[in-house]
């Protein structure tokens, strides 16, 4: 039995409202279902509890009961991600050049860096021109709508350690607007929430970066004998399902749970908890 870790994970930053004028567009990239996510507040003590249970070689969490993942199908259900298309990766260039030329392409400006890395653009910049836009012309809103998706990757879908700035790599897949949908963020959201594991779950890792949104909203979906409050008071499940855990309540005796109370629910629940259905 591992000590009693707690993992330190960035700020997450709370959601971003955005205009309904823009609805239709963000529909268009795949991007509107992770979009009306609201607030979720998670559990550090959990967090810790199911990091200690992740097995790297398989990518599952090892329980009593069996072993179990966070699946392609529980991203496309959780957060309404596009999971077929064309891989989320390319050319990463941290050069000043190509960060300048792309920030043109996408923002029509100069982009305001990070002090330490050249490469990662400014959320609060990145805001700004966004709320900014008239939304008076095609090429105004789909400025608003790529400045939009492009601060979910940075703070919500792909977080780092960064809780201010989101890397540059990113600008090059919403060029092309058209083919922004294309892409299967959700399978690349999944990959990175694998890779966080990974690497906390490594003895002398004292922080995590990871889409936790999506970690904790299946784990409670999957495991409602530790959820903070009970499903079946929650409105139905509906593509996203994290919707429904948005400001959702929870006890205080919840609150008061601690890695040891955890390890024991998770224990001591039975096998209907985990392979259940989503539906409340």
């Amino acid at each position: 039995m591992q000590p009693n870790r707690i993992l330190l994970v960035r700020k997450l930053d709370p959601p971003q409202s955005w205009n309904p004028r823009v609805k239709n567009y963000l529909c268009a990239t795949g991007f509107y279902h992770v979009s009306r996510i609201g607030m979720i507040r998670g559990s550090y003590p959990l967090l810790a509890v199911l990091v200690e249970r992740w097995r790297p070689k398989t990518h599952t969490f090892v329980l009593s009961v069996g072993e179990v993942t966070v699946t392609l199908e529980d991203v496309a259900h959780i957060f309404g991600l596009p999971i077929d298309g064309e891989p989320v990766s390319g050319w990463t260039d941290s050069s000043s050049d190509f960060v300048q030329s792309q920030s043109m392409a996408i923002f029509e400006r100069e982009p305001v860096l990070s002090r330490n890395s050249k490469s990662y653009i400014k959320f609060g910049w990145v805001r700004c021109i966004r709320d900014e836009e008239p939304l008076d012309t095609e090429e105004s809103i789909r400025r608003y709508v790529r400045c939009q998706i492009f601060c979910m990757l940075g703070s919500t879908l792909f977080t780092d350690k960064s809780t201010a700035y989101a890397h540059a790599m990113y600008l090059p897949l919403l060029r092309n607007f058209e083919q922004i949908h294309t892409y299967s963020w959700g399978t690349a959201c999944l990959a990175h929430l694998y890779r966080a594991l990974y690497c906390a779950s490594r003895y002398d890792t004292k922080e995590m970066d990871d889409p936790l949104n999506l970690l904790f909203v299946w784990t409670w979906e999957r495991m409602p004998c530790i959820s903070p409050v009970s499903r079946h008071i929650l409105s139905p499940a509906e593509i996203p399902v994290a919707m429904r855990w948005s400001h959702s309540d929870r006890s205080t005796t919840w609150l008061e749970k601690t890695v040891v109370t955890f390890r024991h629910d998770i224990d001591y629940m039975q096998e209907v908890n985990i392979y259940g259905s989503n539906e409340s």
